[in-house]
């Protein structure tokens, strides 16, 4: 199921919408702030992941799961 909403963007946004849809890159305006939005929602689990890995320490039986994701798996902003 979706639902349809408003969201008032800056033109500078929409341009950027426009453009990458137009380049082939998307497949349509809601496409690509679906997959922002996606990509945003794994990035803020991750954070939390991180934040209660810092506060409680890997368990043993993952520790080297955690060491290998640590230097093969890169978060970007």
């Amino acid at each position: 199921m979706s639902t349809q909403i408003a969201v008032r963007l800056p033109d500078e946004m929409v341009a950027f919408l426009d453009r990458a849809v137009a380049a082939g890159e998307a497949t349509s305006r809601a496409a690509l702030v679906t997959s922002a939005l996606e990509r945003e929602m794994r990035r803020l689990v991750a954070e939390h992941d991180v934040r209660i890995l810092g506060a409680k320490g890997a368990a043993n039986d993952l520790d080297d799961l955690v060491a290998w994701t640590s230097t093969h798996i890169r978060v970007e902003d």
